[in-house]
């Protein structure tokens, strides 16, 4: 979307403007809010993240604002930023503040589940770094396809690709992140 398209679209609806800024950049901020919170944060804390990252955006348009520049570079400025704060945050609160909720005490009582989900967290760090060495786009797909449960048509609309292309991609990147797990020792052949 071009500088004078968002300037008509303004004009036209803020509502619409939005929601074409959100269609656009939506995979591009959640890549970034994930990238920096997957080791601490929630999917909803993720979820909240993006939220916030948008409304923060949201507030520096209307009629008057000038599209030139790289909205990009900005969209993506904000988020990494707003995304490092939510990091701050959530490291503060999980440091500082213990709950007594009972199924966390349980699961502090018991050294096997804390072990498992340990075990079970790590796996995950290692996964989310190996769909990350797939690069861009195929690591995009993947996120969003099995952590978001997108359709390719969506990938493909957010992405700026057919549905063909991104289902082929997906097929690819999921074999190779098949060989990188294998090669890290989590995979087995014909378990992945």
């Amino acid at each position: 979307m071009t500088d004078y398209e968002l300037r008509e679209l303004m004009a036209e609806s803020v509502q619409k403007c939005h929601r074409a800024v959100f269609d656009k950049y939506c995979n591009y901020v959640y890549a970034i809010v994930i990238n920096v919170l997957r080791n601490c944060g929630s999917r909803e804390d993720i979820e909240d993240c993006v939220s916030d990252i948008f409304l923060k955006i949201y507030k520096r348009f209307d009629e008057s604002t000038d599209f030139s520049g790289n909205l990009k570079g900005f969209i993506g400025t904000v988020s990494r930023n707003t995304a490092i704060d939510a990091f701050r945050r959530i490291n503060a609160t999980n440091n500082r503040f213990v709950s007594i909720d009972d199924e966390i005490m349980e699961e502090v009582r018991s050294d096997e589940r804390l072990e498992e989900n340990t075990e079970k967290r790590e796996l995950s760090r290692i996964l989310l770094g190996k769909i990350r060495d797939l690069g861009e786009p195929d690591s995009t797909i993947i996120i969003q396809q099995y952590f978001y449960n997108r359709t390719a048509k969506e990938i493909a609309k957010s992405i700026s690709m057919t549905s063909a292309a991104v289902q082929k991609r997906s097929s690819r990147a999921k074999q190779k992140l098949k060989a990188l797990l294998i090669e890290a020792g989590i995979g087995k052949e014909g378990l992945i």
